[in-house]
């Protein structure tokens, strides 16, 4: 069995753009998917902090080291330049896959550049022995 799991996590990102006449989804600084692991195209959850609104799009790769992250299309609606996000991306993995994989969570500064990165361990009690 396949379950969706956390793969990486941008936590507390800050919206640098949101334009809702450009095609949709977010455009996110190069160098953040290369640290957490994301991809061009890859499909995340983002969940804005100040409104709560939650909404999936994919990746647009941004100029590396811009700190860019832009929300476009429709979803730029529900979004404001400062709003703090938290951007997830998940994967299906079977048990094995669960037990070696350790989700990456950039922990954002401000200006969108790293403060610490983390590696969630799976749940003890819920790993096939």
């Amino acid at each position: 069995m396949l379950r969706k799991v956390l793969h990486s996590k941008i936590h507390m990102g800050r919206a640098t753009g949101a334009s809702p006449a450009y095609m949709g989804s977010i455009t996110i600084d190069a160098d953040l998917l290369a640290r957490a692991g994301m991809r061009v195209n890859d499909v995340v959850l983002v969940a804005n902090c100040r409104t709560g609104a939650r909404f999936e799009t994919y990746i647009f790769r941004g100029e590396p080291g811009s700190g860019v992250i832009e929300v476009n299309g429709a979803a730029a609606r529900l979004v404001k330049v400062g709003d703090e996000l938290i951007i997830m991306h998940f994967a299906l993995m079977d048990e094995v896959e669960y037990e070696q994989h350790r989700p990456v969570v950039l922990l954002m500064r401000a200006d969108n550049t790293v403060r610490q990165v983390l590696h969630y361990d799976p749940d003890p009690v819920h790993v096939a022995s």
